[in-house]
């Protein structure tokens, strides 16, 4: 894979998961990564594991909350000031809230909790995607990856409709994006994983894990650098003509038509 030259990343929620899955592979493949998320102790954490496998002047990890809109400038500046434009970025960062036995029910749902999943997992992206627009258009040169669901692919088994809703809502951000920033080079693409053994997703032996790998053909559940390494080939050089592309990660578990 021709990963081209040494850029500057972004990747939202990457402390944990799929997210500093992309971070590693990211940093291994020579760019600089920016990191943040709002829980300060795994900012922490995530910041000195990647620094003690890649030099610290290319990590930089902050602790923000997307649902601070000035608080996402605020960071984006600092990049911009330290570094220069980003030219990738991963949008991974999402909640789920779950209830006490699995996901909230949909009568059960309060407003509270919709606006909130919808203001991270929704806006949250949607400014981000604002914040690096116009350097990628400035440099002609562009990759942003968002993270979708495969609950958003079919009917739903265990996630909660403010999660699907946010979901497919950013399938349709990231096709709305092609318009104003593909003709500047800037490649939009939507990724959209299956059961991935996350911190989101629970201990492999769950019952709704275990559910789960009754329905994946190919015989496990997935994990993070899984996913990881389907957003790296995003971000490179000979992912130039793939845009506007909707990625299924689950294993076989959902083909959708």
């Amino acid at each position: 894979m021709r990963i081209g030259q040494s850029r500057i990343a972004v990747v939202t929620g990457g402390t944990t998961g799929i997210g500093l899955a992309t971070a590693r592979r990211l940093l291994k493949g020579g760019h600089r990564v920016a990191i943040f998320s709002q829980r300060s102790e795994s900012v922490a954490a995530a910041q000195q594991s990647l620094e003690t496998e890649h030099p610290p002047e290319r990590v930089l990890a902050r602790t923000v909350d997307l649902v601070d809109a000035s608080a996402i400038t605020s960071f984006f500046r600092e990049v911009e000031r330290v570094w220069g434009t980003p030219g990738i970025l991963v949008c991974n960062a999402g909640i789920s809230p779950k209830g006490r036995s699995g996901a909230v029910e949909f009568s059960e749902i309060s407003l509270r909790e919709w606006n909130e999943v919808l203001a991270v997992n929704l806006t949250g992206t949607m400014l981000c995607c604002q914040a690096v627009g116009p350097g990628m258009i400035r440099n002609g040169f562009g990759r942003i990856i968002l993270l979708g669901s495969v609950a958003a692919r079919t009917r739903p088994k265990i996630a909660g409709a403010s999660y699907v809703a946010s979901k497919a809502a950013l399938a349709g951000l990231s096709k709305a994006l092609i318009g104003p920033y593909s003709p500047s080079g800037i490649t939009i693409n939507l990724v959209a994983p299956g059961r991935i053994l996350t911190g989101m997703t629970g201990a492999k032996d769950d019952a709704s894990n275990r559910a789960a790998l009754s329905r994946i053909p190919i015989g496990r559940l997935g994990e993070p650098d899984d996913v990881a390494a389907v957003i790296e080939f995003l971000t490179s050089e000979d992912a130039g003509f793939v845009n506007g592309a909707v990625i299924d990660v689950n294993g076989g578990e959902v083909v959708p038509n």
